[in-house]
């Protein structure tokens, strides 16, 4: 069978697509992930196939720049952020975007499938349009409807244009929704009619890759800090951290991103070590807790791993996701204006030194185990939709 994955032009958001993608690849399916230009390094080192349909991200972003008086978003309440760019950014503007491109894919493929990201609307309305089934590829807990509501007022006009009504919660939900949070993280999951549950990330590998030996006292416990690679350019908070932990008993590794130099972070304690990037499945298995943004890639990580963690949420969804961490009692939680070295010194003490951060976190790393694995997903679908069984 054909299917086509289509996502927004950013690593975070193609990465948690891919593991469903090579397992259809490996069932024999012909398969193509459609984005910009941003995710084709990404793809093709899976050995996947790509399709330019998107402009570069930036050119999104610039789009909504050049119709406000100033930056978009700028002095908006954190908490504002995803009801702010998800209905103008990433509907009315990136569906514009890449709706044509998308479109003439799936004419030219007819897949059966369009498996798509939660913020890639065009996607939707291209199924309504060719006859694919739409598969919603959840990439962190599901979208609130009064968002998708704002999204589906956005879109209509674009939907119009190809002589469709614009579906409810612009479409998103019209035909099979993978969720991937475990079942105490995000229980509205299980109540999407046509959902199904999909392991959000790798289970640890056994006997994981040695790190270089990058400590004078590789015995103490390993902090891991990751920004991710959207919210990875407040180097300020890099160095912020990595300074309020250089008396505490650990080491500490930050990653910073392939755009940004460690040298740049000035002179750092003893127990600190910053890469610009290390995978992070390298990186887990050797954590005793781990400092970061809560985007959703680096969330399910953590917790397939079963670690406890200090949250401090950047952007976007982060701020849904570390609440949610918050709840589940998996991780401390400090917002923006919390962020302070005595604040972050008390946190890692905290998720190190208090059982039930561990205790819960492990927790949600069995419901992960316990979630189907992206080939059993492939296969269930292959099965429902393949125009050969059909």
């Amino acid at each position: 069978m054909r299917v086509v994955f289509s996502c927004v032009p950013q690593t975070g958001h193609v990465l948690p697509l891919l593991s469903l993608a090579e397992a259809f690849a490996e069932r024999g399916d012909e398969v193509v992930v459609a984005s910009g230009p941003e995710v084709e390094e990404a793809v093709a080192a899976r050995g996947l196939g790509f399709r330019a349909v998107s402009p570069a991200f930036s050119e999104w972003f610039g789009a909504l720049r050049a119709r406000t008086r100033g930056v978009p978003g700028d002095g908006l309440d954190p908490s504002r952020v995803e009801t702010y760019f998800v209905p103008r950014l990433f509907g009315e503007i990136g569906t514009a975007l890449v709706v044509d491109g998308l479109l003439e894919l799936c004419r030219e493929l007819a897949p059966e499938l369009l498996v798509f990201d939660p913020y890639l609307f065009a996607a939707p309305l291209v199924a309504a349009a060719t006859g694919a089934h739409p598969v919603l590829h959840c990439i962190g807990p599901v979208m609130d409807r009064s968002i998708l509501e704002l999204v589906a007022d956005a879109v209509s006009p674009i939907w119009r244009e190809f002589s469709l009504p614009v579906l409810d919660s612009a479409g998103v939900f019209s035909g099979t929704t993978l969720t991937i949070c475990p079942p105490s993280f995000d229980p509205s999951a299980a109540a999407i009619a046509g959902s199904e549950a999909m392991r959000p990330a790798p289970l640890p590998k056994a006997g994981s890759r040695a790190l270089p030996v990058l400590f004078a006292d590789p015995g103490r416990p390993l902090v891991y800090m990751t920004l991710g690679t959207f919210s990875n350019n407040d180097l300020e908070l890099f160095r912020l951290v990595l300074l309020s932990l250089g008396d505490e008993p650990v080491n500490v590794l930050a990653t910073i991103g392939r755009d940004n130099d460690p040298r740049s972070l000035g002179p750092l304690p003893a127990n600190a070590r910053v890469e610009r990037f290390i995978p992070q499945a390298d990186v887990l298995g050797h954590c005793a807790a781990v400092v970061h943004h809560a985007g959703a890639g680096t969330t399910f990580g953590v917790l397939a791993h079963g670690l406890a963690s200090l949250a401090l949420p950047q952007s976007a969804d982060n701020f849904k996701n570390a609440t949610l961490l918050g709840f589940a009692g998996a991780a401390q939680v400090l917002m923006p204006g919390e962020v302070t070295p005595e604040s972050v010194r008390s946190g890692v003490r905290a998720v190190l030194g208090t059982a039930r951060y561990r205790d819960c976190a492990r927790l949600l790393a069995g419901e992960i185990r316990a979630m189907a694995p992206p080939s059993d997903i492939a296969g269930l679908l292959a099965a429902r939709h393949s125009r050969a069984t059909m």
